[in-house]
């Protein structure tokens, strides 16, 4: 879909700019990252699914410790998954790429620990004064259970645990901004390793960067 999108961009005569996204995500678009299928295993889902989260993730620590580097360690439905398709074709394979036949400029934009922390609060609470709660109130209705809910991850999890009262709406604003901030964490482990992204604080600085690359 974002290869489709990127086209119709180009035959209109303009710049397609890719914005955000996980850095797998982004990889996968500009490198051409052709992603095996495995097809759902359900028999072994079920088994999976008894054992909990720090069972399934030490589990995958053994068999592929290079995916466990970059998986939600607490994310259950997400450990399931990399053990389903581990279990059929082994660790992470050496993914086949077909990158895109145009140039890429890449960039990163630096900020600091603290200024970090601080924008992923100043989002959490936007989030929830538009509706986050009620959203998870409104799938929960829908037929979706506590224990789905929470295997969905962030924000979800302690959201759904504030509402069958686990815990407290503080305790639950510390936990999602905890975990948000490991999560993040991750992110630029992922990004830092990719040496084609020049990391930029000032709008100046980028600005001069797309000129330059634009008239080459």
């Amino acid at each position: 879909m974002a290869l489709k999108a990127i086209n119709k961009i180009f035959k209109k005569g303009k710049i397609p700019i890719l914005c955000g996204g996980t850095g797998f995500y982004i990889q996968a678009v500009v490198d051409g990252i052709v992603i095996p299928e495995v097809p759902p295993d359900w028999e072994l889902r079920k088994k999976l699914e008894k054992k909990t989260t720090k069972e399934l993730f030490n589990q995958l620590k053994k068999i592929d410790p290079q995916r466990a580097k970059t998986i939600e360690s607490k994310n259950k439905r997400r450990l399931i998954r990399a053990l389903e398709i581990v279990k059929k074709i082994g660790p992470v394979p050496i993914l086949k790429k077909r990158p895109l036949p145009y140039p890429v400029l890449m960039i990163g934009i630096k900020k600091e620990k603290k200024e970090l922390s601080s924008l992923i609060r100043e989002r959490l609470l936007k989030r929830l004064k538009r509706g986050m709660i009620a959203e998870v109130k409104k799938l929960r209705k829908s037929g979706l259970s506590w224990k789905r809910l929470e295997e969905f991850g962030l924000e979800y999890r302690f959201i759904a645990q504030y509402l069958q009262g686990k815990i407290k709406y503080n305790e639950m604003l510390e936990k999602i901004q905890k975990e948000s901030e490991h999560f993040a964490k991750r992110q630029m482990t992922w990004f830092k390793k990719d040496k084609r992204i020049i990391w930029l604080k000032e709008r100046k600085e980028a600005e001069d960067l797309v000129k330059e690359f634009l008239e080459k």
